[in-house]
């Protein structure tokens, strides 16, 4: 089993090709959930995520000068960006759904990409065939567990202790790094796994006590979809780790919006995950010291619009709903004059009159509206069916 002290090794090899990221307390987390909230911010490491930690300790012990790597993207730049420091050829494997941002970011740091696969466990097959090129592996490989252990070392060596530290998992590598550091110095700090529902093979693993399987489906979390926790992080996981919890897509793509609006991070999705967690167990976690391991920032800017759009209908700050009004001069005017009486700014309306399901004489309305929150949202609502009008809300 990795100790600490070979977290500390670990963190003695790469600390002069690293960021040692902030820890940074959130007045507006902190009051959003009543919890005392501590981001530590990886987003703002090299590369935009933690994964070069990894990549550098494992390179630092290889004496091949050409290595091989499959990502889904934060690995993939965590190691060309090594590579090219430590004068190494890297080619990395991508499947076909790895976001292009990542695909270019990882060119941008002087790696060969090629692009094979359905899948992440297709890419990291094809990887590990290469014969000529030396395997490092995303998650599953005790000098990576070591390298991303320094999160955990920075954490606990630099700041207070925490009650719980929450850390996103996909293979594993970071949660079981960051929890032999934190476990080793701080027995009593909890340390939680966080994954989205779309891709929750360490969920199941963990309870179970055995490597289950779980293909991932479409996620903003693409930096956690992975289908098999590893067989070396699972064994860490079951020893250090309290509990792995799953959040929502819904919830993830409010957390994107929440770091955006209140701490002006850009995070993705499965650096989120944390803060999605905190949101959806607020009573839980309600007065404790807690730690966000915000993992990456490297989004996808081509979908950041409906990641916006999805943070913004899933807290209720935007509702679409429709209505059914009687189709008479004044009808329009006072909806719209009972949503303006509430606090409701309209930003869209559309009309229908020749809908098959509507009466002769009746007329369907389509609102999309900004509101304060969900509460107020309600409140709308509310006020809107009392006064006789027949609603009903759209989903995204």
């Amino acid at each position: 089993m990795i100790t600490v002290e070979d977290i500390r090794q670990a963190y003695g090899n790469i600390k002069s090709y690293i960021h040692e990221t902030p820890l940074i307390h959130s007045n507006s987390f902190s009051k959003l959930t009543d919890a005392q909230v501590h981001i530590k911010a990886e987003n703002l490491q090299k590369t935009g995520s933690f994964k070069v930690r990894g990549a550098f300790n494992k390179m630092v012990h290889m004496k091949g000068s050409k290595v091989i790597a499959a990502s889904m993207g934060n690995h993939a730049q965590g190691v060309a960006c090594a590579a090219q420091a430590l004068g190494k050829l890297a080619k990395i494997i991508m499947p076909v759904n790895a976001p292009i941002i990542k695909q270019e970011a990882t060119r941008g740091y002087g790696a060969e990409v090629l692009i094979h696969g359905q899948s992440f466990q297709e890419a990291m097959d094809f990887a590990q065939s290469q014969k000529d090129y030396a395997f490092i592996h995303a998650y599953d490989d005790d000098c990576i567990i070591a390298g991303q252990g320094t999160v955990g070392l920075e954490l606990m060596e630099k700041g207070e202790p925490m009650d719980c530290v929450l850390v996103p998992v996909g293979g594993g590598g970071l949660i079981a790094g960051i929890s032999i550091a934190v476990k080793s110095i701080s027995p009593k700090t909890q340390v939680i796994g966080i994954q989205t529902e779309s891709a929750a093979s360490a969920y199941f693993s963990f309870r179970e006590k055995k490597i289950t399987g779980r293909p991932p489906m479409t996620t903003l979390a693409d930096g956690i979809a992975i289908g098999q926790v590893g067989i070396r992080t699972l064994d860490v996981i079951n020893t250090y780790v309290d509990d792995i919890v799953m959040v929502s897509e819904d919830s993830i793509a409010m957390a994107i919006l929440l770091f955006l609006e209140r701490k002006k991070l850009v995070v993705e999705g499965s650096g989120a995950v944390p803060l999605a967690a905190l949101i959806e167990n607020k009573e839980r976690f309600r007065g404790k010291r807690i730690v966000l391991i915000v993992s990456g920032g490297n989004i996808d800017f081509t979908l950041i619009d409906q990641i916006i759009r999805k943070g913004l209908v899933s807290s209720g700050r935007i509702g679409t709903f429709d209505v059914i009004v009687r189709d008479i001069p004044g009808s329009l005017h006072a909806l719209t004059g009972g949503i303006a009486s509430k606090g409701g700014n309209i930003l869209n309306v559309v009309h229908h009159r020749f809908a098959q399901d509507l009466s002769i004489g009746k007329a369907k309305l389509v609102f999309t509206i900004e509101t304060r929150g969900r509460k107020h949202l309600d409140e709308i609502m509310h006020t809107l069916g009392k006064e006789g009008y027949e609603l009903r809300i759209r989903e995204l």
